[in-house]
């Protein structure tokens, strides 16, 4: 083999390793994920600015394998204590309250969490959430993989929702 061709040959070797690594590094697979975690994407999440006390975490969370996902819990940054709550109506009135075994998220669907619906409670905000503000959330699946995502703080008036423990 000629000195020529050779030195080609491992320039576009070590280009190659290169190319592979970067790739690597630029996955978005979600932290200490099960199989199921790595076929979740949360899009446009937003998390109601709040001083204190309670807010919620929105975005639409889609589900792009083929089996149904179980999101059964929720952490985050700025609250020690989360909620999954769902919004039902109770004498007339629009009721949130813990939603009961996890919102399935279906295979090749989608689950919307919005004001006046589905949300992700944070109960207890210990840091400040202003507009522009960052806030980690990690859910945590039925199989006990997590899928992390950033939310961005924004201003919002809110429903007139009522909380309602320990219902459902």
């Amino acid at each position: 083999m000629s000195r020529t061709l050779r030195a080609r040959l491992l320039a576009a070797l070590a280009g190659a390793a290169v190319a592979l690594t970067l790739s690597a590094c630029g996955s978005a697979a979600p932290h200490d994920a099960g199989a199921q975690a790595t076929a979740l994407v949360m899009k446009d999440p937003w998390v109601k600015t709040a001083e204190s006390g309670m807010s919620a975490a929105y975005g639409t969370l889609v589900n792009t394998g083929g089996k149904d996902v179980v999101v059964v819990s929720a952490t985050s940054s700025v609250s020690p204590v989360m909620e999954l709550h769902e919004t039902t109506m109770v004498d007339g009135k629009m009721a949130m309250q813990p939603k009961a075994g996890g919102f399935t998220i279906p295979a090749g669907g989608s689950h919307e969490f919005k004001p006046g619906g589905d949300h992700l409670m944070l109960m207890d905000v210990k840091t400040p959430v202003k507009p522009g503000d960052e806030v980690t959330i990690t859910l945590t699946l039925n199989d006990g993989g997590t899928m992390r995502f950033t939310a961005l703080g924004k201003d919002f008036a809110g429903g007139n929702e009522s909380y309602q423990p320990g219902a459902g």
